[in-house]
């Protein structure tokens, strides 16, 4: 199945996904129970649904103030020029950095909005210091610190095709 492809969802598999979403480490006997189904097709189920793509894999969530980076900063990037090997290179970039969370190619004024994660302002300004300003290409870096989170999930709302 193609990459960009939207898989054929049916009920039990959003029941599937909504579960596993919910519980990563669910038994194969209680996801089958939660969903409808016996063990065995229901593991077939879920099998279907990783070969497919559709899960990616399995996490635990760490609250990131209780490991020391309280601090969300985003940052909408700007380039000086949108030339194919200058996108590469930012990528390319970005995915070595552990600080950044969530890297958006963007529509509009800037380039790339990214979801930053550090411990304090002094880290934050030892990131864009070392890191971020220092990458070629880079003409402008504009930050927004959240004060606070109001909605945090990790979930999607996923749903059958009407």
């Amino acid at each position: 199945m193609a990459k960009n492809k939207a898989y054929p969802l049916d009920a039990i598999d959003v029941r599937i996904l909504a579960e596993v979403q919910r519980d990563g480490r669910i038994t194969y006997t209680d996801l089958a129970e939660r969903v409808g189904l016996s063990p065995s097709p229901c593991l077939r189920r879920v099998r279907m649904l990783e070969e497919a793509g559709v899960v990616t894999g399995y996490i635990a969530t760490v609250d990131q103030t209780r490991v020391g980076l309280g601090i969300n900063v985003f940052a909408s990037v700007r380039l000086e020029r949108q030339r194919e090997s200058e996108l590469e290179n930012f990528n390319a970039a970005v995915k070595r950095w552990p600080e950044v969370m969530e890297c958006y190619l963007m529509t509009g004024t800037h380039d790339y909005l990214m979801r930053i994660v550090v411990g304090s302002l002094e880290d934050y300004e030892t990131f864009i210091r070392d890191r971020l300003s220092r990458l070629t290409g880079v003409a402008s870096i504009q930050s927004s610190f959240a004060l606070s989170c109001v909605k945090h999930k990790t979930a999607i709302p996923v749903s059958t095709p009407d």
